[in-house]
């Protein structure tokens, strides 16, 4: 690809570059401080800068490590150069170039790029590699409706499967469309008001069932203003509608059909999309939407949520753990509906489950003690509130043996606690600790000593004990240093200053750090045990599990009850 090629806007972060090169990122940062001839930064903030494309493929060209890279990261740099910031529409340009329309793709560089990679993957994986890369780079956060990867998992594991339709109304690329519904679909349906988005969804669906001939259709438009599939009953709908859409086209729609638990507010625009789904579930059919977890409780949609819950509609509500959502790392849910094919016969309960202190890449499978059938006369009430967290309970814990055990485990740990802290001596003052004019990090660091990614601070030499750096570079000194006359901390320690010794005092003194390392982390640690055991305690007093021992034993306390002069009965202590 030749710099005429390029497109000139692209940009790309150093996480970018760090695929680019297949190095790590800590690397990209090495090159940035000690390559004078390395790009500068052309936009970004001082925090996350973004580079130009063409000079930092220029200057890897010039270096050894950015010769041999892989074939999907050429590719991701030929479409780059072509397309810029348009990654959707690239994406849905080499879809289509996979699916055989060769005019879809006119950069050459790429479609030798994909050629080579067609030869060691099938087109569905070479799609989904470039997605997920899509996904993890800078372009994500101009992605409108782009579902991760994650929620896609999460929605297929609740889904299910099906050999009907498969429909999303606001599918944006498509990820939750192509990851639902197993090998045997009858058909993926979709519509986004984003055509590139639409574009790259169609392709995806048509790769992703280019065996079995499963047909696929993605229309561009808005589904509640101009519903492309107006009698389409699908016997799977899925969705993560936009939230927070105050103009979703209330005053158009007032006596809309869907519309079936009541007309949404304006500032409920989820809740249409909610019914909006529901309305084009078949018989028998499900629906998995994933919401925002405000949804579940805000006043304005109590309405419309005791109407759902009233009818059967809802059949579960999944609280799913921060970090699914892609524009935000606030916790989702996930509303199941069902439509039942006889009305009369609906479920009496609603499944709550918890899954909030699950990882984000789950297990989705919930343990008995995060789920709980609540009937539908429980949820009635004057809030309507569905959270799962006010109806899942964590199971009582073994106050007996826990508390015992924590008692046991801190009279240990109080043990090995005074052990850590080090015996420090005096220092005699006419030793002096400076033996000569002190090292400056940033010294250290051009000369390849040490390495600093962010904080993360390590020895890459032998004549630098790693303890001895971290624990002078932390020192106090060191911190007054970074504070400026306003009072503002700047946590740089390339201006931290380190006293030179020779390499058996390092030890000494990073033995000593290492020791108060250890002390700090296990007093840390004790803390958290000492709370617990007192909550055990607690708990356990109140609930009646647990009993005050009978006397005080060997602590010698006398209590004497004192009355204030406003009635109130204090007791205070003295050791006899």
């Amino acid at each position: 690809m030749t710099a005429e090629d390029e497109a000139p806007g692209a940009a790309v972060t150093a996480a970018e570059i760090a695929r680019f090169a297949g190095v790590t990122r800590a690397a990209v940062s090495n090159w940035r401080r000690r390559r004078s001839d390395f790009p500068s930064p052309v936009g970004g903030t001082s925090a996350s800068p973004l580079f130009s494309l063409s000079q930092v493929q220029q200057w890897l060209q010039g270096q050894r490590e950015g010769r041999e890279v892989s074939g999907e990261v050429r590719l991701w740099q030929a479409l780059r150069g072509s397309y810029g910031e348009e990654m959707v529409a690239a994406l849905a340009a080499v879809g289509g170039y996979l699916l055989g329309d060769r005019s879809r793709l006119s950069d050459r560089t790429a479609r030798e790029a994909v050629d080579g990679l067609a030869t060691e993957r099938t087109p569905s994986e070479v799609m989904d590699g470039l997605v997920a890369r899509l996904l993890e780079s800078s372009t994500r956060a101009a992605l409108d409706g782009a579902s991760t990867l994650r929620l896609a998992r999460a929605v297929r594991a609740f889904a299910g499967e099906t050999s009907r339709a498969v429909f999303d109304p606001a599918c944006g690329i498509g990820s939750l469309l192509v990851a639902v519904g197993g090998a045997a679909v009858g058909s993926r349906l979709g519509q986004d008001t984003h055509a590139d988005a639409a574009r790259l969804a169609q392709v995806r669906a048509e790769l992703s069932a280019v065996e079995a001939g499963v047909p696929a259709r993605v229309v561009v438009g808005d589904s509640l203003r101009a519903d492309a599939f107006p009698d389409l009953r699908a016997d799977m709908v899925v969705c993560e509608p936009p939230t927070a859409v105050a103009d979703w086209g209330r005053e158009q729609l007032l006596i809309d059909s869907r519309w079936e638990a009541g007309v949404p507010s304006r500032g409920e625009s989820e809740l249409a999309w909610l019914q909006h789904c529901y309305h084009h579930t078949a018989p028998g059919g499900r629906a998995v939407v994933a919401l925002p977890a405000s949804v579940a409780h805000r006043r304005s949609g109590r309405r419309i949520r005791a109407e759902l819950v009233r009818r059967g509609c809802v059949t579960a509500v999944v609280a799913l753990p921060p970090g699914l959502a892609a524009s935000h790392a606030l916790p989702l849910h996930l509303w199941l509906l069902s439509r039942p094919v006889d009305p009369r016969q609906t479920s009496a309960t609603v499944r709550m489950v918890d899954l909030s202190a699950n990882s984000p890449d789950g297990p989705w499978q919930a343990q008995p003690h995060q789920e709980a059938a609540v009937p539908l006369i429980d949820l009635l009430d004057d809030d309507v509130d569905l959270t799962p967290s006010r109806y899942v309970r964590e199971p009582e814990p073994d106050y007996v043996s826990e508390y015992a055990e924590l008692r046991g485990d801190l009279e240990a740990r109080l043990s090995r606690l005074q052990a850590l802290l080090p015996d420090l001596p005096p220092r005699e003052e006419s030793e002096g600790l400076h033996g000569g004019a002190p090292v400056t990090m940033s010294d250290l660091l051009a000369a390849g000593l040490v390495n600093l990614d962010g904080e993360d601070l390590t020895s890459l030499s032998n004549q630098l004990d790693p303890d001895y750096v971290r624990g002078f570079a932390n020192s106090a000194e060191n911190a007054r240093r970074s504070t400026s006359a306003s009072g503002t901390f700047r946590a740089d320690l390339r201006a931290a200053r380190l006293p030179r010794m020779d390499i058996e005092q390092q030890h000494r003194y990073g033995d000593a750090f290492r020791m108060l390392g250890e002390f700090e982390r296990e007093l840390t640690e004790l803390t958290a045990m000492g709370d617990r055991a007192a909550r055990l305690a607690r708990d356990g007093l109140t609930s009646g599990v647990l009993d005050p021992p009978p006397t005080l034993g060997n602590s010698s306390v006398e209590y004497q009850s004192t009355t204030d002069g406003d009635g109130t009965v204090a007791r205070e202590g003295r050791t006899l």
